[in-house]
């Protein structure tokens, strides 16, 4: 068994399915109220726009109905932390579709618009033991709206970033999903138990090669907030200037953890 698979956390499938669906609202409805030249801003992604990003949102849920097209594989052979490690072989695919996107659809606000009501429809049809072909392996598709869930709330942050003044709100069982599975990813990345890695209120994981912490105040300790931690995993923050600005504590010999980020780009 692979170690994803040995740390496989179990999600609650009717209240990821109602994260996904309230953060994509939430986005939905701030991109409705962006006007062009919002639109045209910059973003932290490279060379990609307000619009471009805003596109990408959108691929990241119709990607349920692109892998519900194809011919359901027999079994499940990938969990939902199989998939941060597997993004990034696909990044240049990913940005091609993803400025196609944005060239064929003048109206983001419509886009997602569209998307909201398909997708809606789409979950009422099929069940959450429907196994799909994803970038990661074959997935239930409620393990891959856990995913689906993760891509929302790091891009969430990414278009408040990008554009000045802009508040969006967190579904909170969005933002408890994205944080536990990247701190599991962690604990994949460099298993061990010498490190102790605090997300409060939503994960704590044991990591790192070395002496196990059975009791006690751990030796070495990381402590961080939920977008802290998404912002380091997804290398939108550095290790070095999360410490600089006290964003996070790290004590102990072993909680230097720079070298092990990002998790996924």
């Amino acid at each position: 068994m692979s170690p994803a698979k040995k740390r496989a956390r179990s999600y609650d499938p009717a209240r990821t399915r109602a994260a996904v669906l309230a953060q994509f609202g939430h986005v939905r409805t701030a991109v409705r109220g962006l006007g062009p030249e919002q639109l045209a801003l910059p973003t932290r992604l490279g060379e990609w726009t307000v619009r471009d990003l805003v596109a990408h949102i959108g691929m990241a849920l119709t990607a349920i109905h692109r892998a519900l097209a194809l011919p359901e594989p027999p079994k499940a052979d990938a969990t939902p932390l199989d998939w941060p490690f597997a993004t990034a072989a696909n990044a240049a695919a990913i940005d091609e579709f993803t400025r196609n996107t944005a060239a064929g659809h003048p109206d983001p606000g419509a886009y997602l618009a569209d998307i909201e009501q398909s997708l809606r429809a789409v979950l009422a049809e099929h069940s959450g033991a429907r196994i799909l072909r994803t970038t990661a392996g074959a997935m239930s598709l409620d393990d891959y709206l856990v995913t689906r869930a993760v891509e929302l709330v790091v891009h969430t942050d990414d278009l408040a970033n990008a554009v000045p003044g802009l508040e969006i709100p967190y579904d909170r069982q969005a933002l408890a999903a994205a944080t536990r599975l990247l701190a599991d990813a962690l604990a994949v990345k460099a298993p061990g138990g010498s490190t102790e890695v605090r997300v409060p209120p939503y994960a704590v994981v044991q990591c790192v090669e070395g002496p196990r912490h059975t009791r006690g105040t751990p030796p070495n300790v990381v402590e961080t907030g939920p977008l802290t931690w998404i912002r380091l995993a997804t290398g939108r923050l550095s290790w070095k200037d999360a410490l600089e600005g006290a964003e996070v504590s790290a004590s102990g010999e072993r909680a230097d953890i720079g070298s092990l980020l990002p998790l996924m780009s």
